[in-house]
């Protein structure tokens, strides 16, 4: 068995680091001249635990370098993407088909309003509180409750689901006024109850979209003018599709995710309602855009994309994510805790000496 040198032991270390899977190092060893056995036993050998114990301060140096090379790459393209006359704007386009869709749009992560995609729509003709209340008041539905009370309403979801008869919640709704304490969203999971699946029939597809692979992929969302989604990003491309009432728009680009604090999962700690800039200072020069989306119009949200969405009025839509292009992701989503949030400006990196000072609290 041949004895690797530092090098090669080095550039196994650093390949752990990233998560390169054993087998690819070992035939990568193996391309290169280096005999099997020797390959296998010296990346099997190389635990990421036993680097990450002696090595720590080498370990936080590379990867906060790494990462803040990363972070100057995304802040230029931001910069240099507010250079264009575009910016701050989002398309609207009458109608599109699958190609252009995927040229345009999709596959270069854009997001688009499509405004006359939805004429045909049985929906858009019969689709008001008081005709769901005729066909599906008997019905049991899930809906969320008592959101004023949790500022993460969102992220404690499971604490404000309640079930009630569909009629009651559509009076509700109704003769309720605008609010933001109840709310029928996608988590409800209403068009997986067997009652409700025909409201589908009044639904036409356009050709970028699976109308085949619909389970779980389409939501329902029913709720009063005051309803806010809070800031956050998807982790799959989406599209909703507005049928009654309005609702008021607000996305940024995820170039900026380095100015977003991003708190827990997707979601961030920003009120776009009512931005706080001293506590959140980085957001102060982050452009957000604006719109307001129309009863007929299309709003392509494309995956990492940041958005808040308020309602303006009573409001019934529809969301897809049952795209006929690949969709599904992996995000590295942070958890950050109260300390973390809390100090985060006593931590600071000396990259140079490789090793954290953590100032006094």
């Amino acid at each position: 068995m041949t004895e690797l040198s530092k090098e090669w032991k080095d550039w196994i270390i650093e390949n752990k680091q990233r998560n390169v899977p054993d087998r690819t190092l070992i035939d990568a060893m193996i391309r290169d001249g280096i005999d099997t056995q020797t390959a296998i036993i010296a990346v099997k050998g190389i635990q990421v635990s036993n680097i990450q114990s002696t090595n720590t301060d080498r370990n936080l140096s590379t990867q906060l370098q790494l990462l803040k090379k990363l972070e100057s790459l995304v802040n230029i393209q931001g910069q240099l993407s507010q250079l264009s006359p575009k910016s701050g704007t989002i398309e609207r386009i009458k109608n599109i088909d699958r190609g252009d869709f995927l040229e345009k749009y999709y596959a270069t992560n854009t997001p688009v309003i499509i405004t006359d995609m939805m004429g045909d729509w049985q929906a858009m003709k019969q689709w008001c509180p008081e005709y769901l209340k005729q066909k599906y008041g008997e019905a049991k539905v899930e809906i969320l409750v008592d959101r004023n009370s949790d500022l993460n309403y969102e992220i404690n979801i499971q604490k404000h689901k309640k079930t009630v008869y569909f009629k009651e919640y559509v009076e509700t709704i109704v003769n309720g006024g605008e609010t933001n304490d109840y709310y029928m969203v996608a988590n409800n999971q209403t068009l997986a109850r067997e009652e409700f699946k025909s409201l589908l029939n009044d639904v036409k597809m356009p050709d970028f979209l699976d109308s085949i692979n619909t389970k779980q992929r389409i939501f329902f969302w029913f709720g009063p003018g005051g309803t806010i989604t809070p800031l956050h990003h998807d982790p799959m491309n989406l599209m909703m599709a507005h049928i009654y009432g309005r609702k008021r728009w607000r996305l940024i680009d995820p170039k900026y995710t380095t100015h977003i604090y991003n708190h827990i999962g997707v979601f961030s700690k920003i009120d776009l309602e009512n931005p706080n800039y001293k506590k959140y200072p980085l957001f102060k020069d982050v452009p957000v855009i604006e719109t307001v989306l129309q009863p007929g119009e299309i709003i392509f949200i494309p995956v990492g994309w940041w958005h808040q969405v308020k309602g303006l009025d009573v409001s019934i839509a529809l969301s897809f994510t049952n795209f006929i292009f690949p969709n599904e992701y992996q995000f590295q989503n942070p958890n950050i805790t109260d300390w973390e949030e809390k100090n985060s400006n006593n931590l600071s990196f000396n990259l140079n000496e490789k090793k954290i000072v953590i100032s006094q609290l």
